[in-house]
Formats: C-alpha cells, structure tokens, sequence
C-alpha cells in the first residue's frame, strides 16, 4: 500500500503535462481524462484514508534514500482525510467548470484552466503528504503559481489587481518560510518532520520559539487568520465561481492543515497557545463583523471564510485530543461547505448577473432549487443543528469547557457570539435575495444599470452585457435547473449533509487522528522505523 503514497502527486502532475502538451488540438480528450484522473484520486485517497486508520502512517523515501537525504512521504489519518474531502471537492468543482465550459459561447482558444487545476491538486496534494519543510515549501509554490494563473484567467483589470495582490503576499510568506526552514537546518541539521520532532526538543527554547513563530506567521498567511488574512476578500470575489469555490474550500485549510501538523509534531506543548487563542478570537469577531457590513454576497463569504478559519485555530490552541479532534471535523465541514456556497453563488451570478445582494430579490419563488442549493450550506455553515457544522462547533465548545481554564471559556463565549453572527448574516442574504420581493430596475441603488458578465471561465468568447437585475429566461439560461453545474452543486450539498449523516465515523477518524498527532511515536517510527 506505501506505493500508493505518491499518486495523489503524481497524477494530476502527469495529466498537467499531458494537458500543456496536446494543448487545443484535443478538448473533449482533455475534459474526460481530467475526470478520469480525478476519479482515480479519489479512489486512492480513499484506499490510503482507510489503511492509515487501520494500520498506522504510511510512509514512503522517493528512490529508496533514508532520511536527510531523501523526499519522505507519509500518509497518516490526518493527510489521508484531508486528501479525501479534497479529492471529493475538486472533482465536484471539475465537473461545475466543464458545464460551465460547455456552455460559454464564441470561439474557445486554448485555455491553461486544465493543466493549472491539476498542477493546483499536485500541489495541494503534496502539502498534505510532504515529510519535510523542504517539500512542504515546494507544494506552497506549485500552489502559488498555479493559482495565479486560475485567479487571473479570462483576465479583466480586476483580477489581474486581485491576482497581483494574492502573488505579492504569497511571495513575502514564501521568504519569512524560507527563513524559516533555514534557521531550522542551521540549529538542527535536517528538515525531515520525524527527525526534528527529536531534535528541536533539544534546542534552547529562544531559537525552539522563534522558528516555531516564523512557521505559524507563514501558515497564517496561508489560511487568512487575521492579522494576516486582509488579502483575502479582495482576492478571491473577483475569480469564477469555480476557481473561488475551490480557493476557499482548500488553499486556505492548507495553512490550517500545516499548523495541525507543525504544532503537534515539531512544537509539542502548545508554548504559543495564548497567541494562537488571541489569533482565534481576533479572526472570528473581525471576520464575522466584516461579513456584517458586506451587501456583495462574494465578498461577504469572503470574510465568513477568515471567521470560520477563527474556529479551527480555536480547536489547536485548546492543544488537548478533543480540541485538536473538533477543528479537524471542523476542517473538513468547512472545505466541503464553503466549496458549496461559492459554487450556488456563481449559479446565482449567472442567472441574475450581479451578486450585489441589494439588486437582488424574489429568488425563492423564480428559482427554488437554487434558493434550497444555498440556503442548506448556509445553515450548516451558521451551525443549526444537526448540520455538520453544528457538530463541529459542538465539539470545539465541549472541548473549550473540559479545558476549565479563562483563556478556553473566553474563546468558547466568542465562538458561540461568531455562530449568532453568522446565522444573522445567512439571514439577511436570504432576507434581501431570496425571500423579499424583487427590487425593480430603476430602483436598485447601484450606480450602473448594467453588469457586464464574466468572460468564459475557460476559454475566450465575447462579453455579454446584461441589466442586473433582471433574470435570464429559461431559454437563454439553457435550461438553467437542469444543467451540469446545478447538479454538481446538488452533489456538493447532499456530500455536506452526507457529513451529517456520517457523523459517527467522520468523528471517530478526527478522533483517532487528534490522538495519533499528539502521541507522534506512530509517525515518527512510520518514517523512521522503530
């Protein structure tokens, strides 16, 4: 089974080259090979999910060289679930850009959309599996080049700003990393994740903190904690639909993946835990309050998106199994969630052409389905029960009140007091949106009366120029209820309420992992043998 650790890498690595390499000449080859690699994923991300929890971590030195010297890969229950709900998620995302593909018009040059979105999995991929700095530094940059070139295509002034904006932070991060990985070889001598959870207990605490502070402010970065986060919602509204759908649900958990993994199993002992709750707090409230005042649906999921981070970094500050164990059930609602509202937002841009939530109305009434697409994800998100995210907040605030102590209390009250204001923002989406009677066009307050729709998410095709307000009839939509898009959201919500439904093993997997990540025998003798 150790033969399988690579291919989640491998894979989409092959198909991006294949890709670059038959460029246009072969579209259809190109769409039914990126599913079918994505499907085999899957299905070894799920092989791996199910033999780690089994038999313990699943390690693998790329060409058979022992650490320092060689790439290690391990697969233990925390990578293989977070390898799963990814695996899920992207193939769900593939499948909502292709029907958006086969429905954009005019000519279709060449587009990098799928060689990038499976240079984009790779990288994704290897951060999840990477057994050393070194190569976890490589996934954030196959990350970052890919996502540049997914935020910018069927470009516009908008989203080469926000794609310039996203580049430049993820730059300055990548030098604070570097000198982070630096610091750590020149006191340790090796960047292998078994070998330094050994080694950095022996290095005096000054020289222990300050790498373990320049990792965190680098993981920050990545998952958009505050106050690091602020690039986020001017990045991310701008992309489609698709390429915002699988940014939010993934690129930022890979942050809060690498602190899960960093601070058990370098930094035991949680020496940081009150800058970690401070950052937790600060990251809810703020990003919660900034969602208050957003009347664009986007950019209001942008800042629910920084909040929600907020809860997972809550669970690891907490450092004990039931803490670490909820932010992980909570990881995993969230990719899927938050993945799923972004994609009903781009249906709903589509239809209506504006996300602008004061254009908007009478939706639940003109299109059911896309108002009950919504309106589920949005509930769970809020944490109305039984929802999987009201499972995991459960969780979180069960184990801030074991903890007994003021710094876990005070982070349970602001959890409870971000969970009231999330449920109040979905409210007054579905208030302005969904529930009240359609605005007429003369009186939308916006200043422009029309909107002009994004370019063709995959490929080139004139603009098309709509008023906002007004929606597009059945005929022009394509039989907008029917269409591929609107069942793979379907999907993505029934595979969120399939967590629901599922809530007994997804949290015995959190469990077992939260447990296995603070033992760190079975990872380090995985990697290193007994």
């Amino acid at each position: 089974m150790n033969a399988l650790v690579p291919l989640p890498v491998v894979l989409p690595l092959a198909v991006c080259g294949w890709s670059v390499a038959v460029g246009p000449r072969f579209v259809a080859a190109q769409r039914v090979v990126s599913v079918a690699v994505l499907g085999v994923v899957l299905a070894v991300d799920l092989v791996l999910l199910v033999q780690a929890d089994r038999n313990g971590p699943l390690a693998v030195h790329l060409g058979g060289f022992a650490p320092p010297l060689g790439v290690t890969l391990v697969a233990d229950r925390l990578s293989a679930l977070m390898l799963t709900v990814s695996g899920a998620v992207t193939l769900l995302v593939l499948l909502y850009a292709l029907g958006q593909e086969g429905r954009a018009r005019g000519p279709r040059p060449f587009s990098f959309f799928h060689p990038a979105y499976h240079l984009l999995i790779a990288g994704v991929s290897l951060t999840f599996l990477a057994g050393d700095l070194v190569n976890l530094y490589v996934g954030f940059e196959i990350m970052l080049m890919a996502s540049f070139v997914l935020i910018t295509v069927a470009s516009n002034e908008a989203r080469l700003r926000a794609g310039s904006t996203y580049v430049i932070v993820s730059l300055a991060s990548s030098l604070v990393f570097l000198i982070g990985i630096a610091l750590t070889y020149a006191a340790t001598g090796t960047v292998n994740f078994a070998q330094l959870s050994l080694a950095l207990g022996e290095l005096p605490a000054g020289i222990r903190t300050l790498a373990q502070a320049l990792l965190l402010t680098v993981f920050g970065v990545k998952a958009a904690a505050f106050p690091v986060g602020a690039w986020l919602p001017d990045s991310y509204p701008t992309a489609p639909a698709q390429v915002t759908a699988v940014f939010a649900g993934l690129l930022t958990k890979v942050g809060v993946y690498c602190m899960l993994r960093t601070e058990t199993l370098l930094f035991p002992g949680n020496r940081l835990a009150p800058v970690l709750m401070t950052v937790a707090c600060a990251s809810m409230l703020v990003g919660i309050l900034g969602a208050v005042a957003q009347t664009d649906l986007k950019r209001l999921l942008s800042f629910t998106l920084v909040s929600h981070i907020g809860f997972m970094l809550y669970g690891l500050a907490l450092g004990s199994a039931a803490g670490i164990g909820g932010a992980i059930v909570y990881t995993a609602h969230h990719i899927t969630v938050q993945a799923t509202l972004f994609l009903a937002c781009g249906l709903l841009e589509e239809r209506y052409g504006t996300t602008e939530l004061t254009r908007l109305g009478g939706i639940v009434r003109a299109a059911p389905l896309l108002a009950a697409l919504w309106f589920v994800p949005a509930m769970s998100l809020a944490g109305i029960p039984p929802l999987s995210g009201f499972l995991g907040k459960l969780g979180l605030v069960r184990a801030g009140v074991a903890d007994g102590g003021a710094w876990a209390y005070a982070g349970a009250g602001v959890a409870m007091a971000t969970s009231l204001l999330t449920l109040y923002v979905v409210t007054k989406v579905w208030n302005l949106a969904f529930w009240r009677t359609a605005p007429a066009p003369d009186a939308a307050p916006a200043p422009a009366l029309t909107h002009p729709a994004d370019p063709p998410p995959l490929g080139g095709g004139a603009t098309v120029v709509r008023t906002a307000t007004a929606p597009r009839t059945e005929a022009a939509s394509g039989r907008a209820v029917l269409r591929l898009p609107t069942a793979v959201t379907a999907a993505a919500v029934a595979l969120g309420l399939a967590y629901t439904f599922l809530a007994s093993p997804l949290i015995g997997v959190a469990d077992r992992s939260a447990a296995e990540l603070l033992a760190r025998t079975p990872y380090i003798e995985a990697v290193l043998g007994p």
